[in-house]
């Protein structure tokens, strides 16, 4: 087998890899747009639908891991080859768990559907908008090894750690105004946090494209 041949196969594998992550990133997205609109519009079966549909995200992680083993064992990766395919793992698990955030909103949405909101949705339906765009330029940033970009959409971490902060302080005054509003004040404050644990994992997605370009990890969470 001539080396460009394997080149070709190495190049092959690791652009159906990518094509694999940018499919799970979408539907992660998507799951985390559904996810809010479920809440906002107390939509149960939109709700459900999330929850139940996270299955496949979950099986598209598994799949993309046992894509990167098998490029390493039968490709032999090296350089920055070997740090994108290494780092393709790690992102599989960090856009499962952002699934798992948007499943835990959807789970909180559907024991809140007997109650009212507390208070109309706009910090977090915001929240949700950045952490969406993150992931997507955390993934831009990831396929194109662009570690300048990935810096770039690390520092918006600060924009949805600051509304959680604004969300909490509202909250925390609906709570001390009225002890009855504590039970639906924690649910919405546990649907920020889930979205606030989405960005910092986003971050955490830009921290390997760093990883891919300069071979050097670099905590951006701080």
């Amino acid at each position: 087998m001539t080396t460009s041949t394997i080149r070709s196969a190495l190049d092959r594998e690791e652009n159906q890899i990518k094509d694999d992550i940018l499919r799970m990133g979408s539907m992660v997205e998507t799951a985390i747009e559904r996810a809010v609109t479920a809440l906002k519009q107390r939509d149960g079966a939109l709700a459900q639908q999330i929850i139940d549909e996270d299955k496949f995200i979950n099986k598209m992680r598994f799949q993309i891991e046992e894509e990167c083993l098998t490029v390493i064992a039968t490709q032999q990766p090296a350089a920055s080859d070997l740090r994108a395919t290494i780092a393709a793992t790690h992102v599989a698990v960090e856009l499962e768990r952002m699934a798992d955030h948007a499943t835990g909103i959807a789970t909180i949405t559907l024991r809140m559907l007997d109650q009212p909101l507390l208070k109309p949705l706009i910090d977090v339906p915001l929240m949700a908008n950045i952490a969406r765009e993150m992931i997507r330029g955390a993934l831009d940033a990831f396929i194109r090894h662009d570690a300048e970009l990935a810096r770039q959409i690390a520092a918006r971490d600060d924009e949805v750690d600051e509304l959680y902060q604004q969300v909490f302080r509202e909250l925390l005054t609906y709570m001390l105004e009225d002890p009855k509003n504590i039970n639906r004040a924690t649910y919405l404050l546990w649907v920020a946090h889930n979205l606030e644990r989405i960005a910092d994992r986003a971050t955490n997605l830009c921290e390997r494209a760093i990883f891919i370009s300069t071979g050097q990890l670099a905590d951006l969470d701080v």
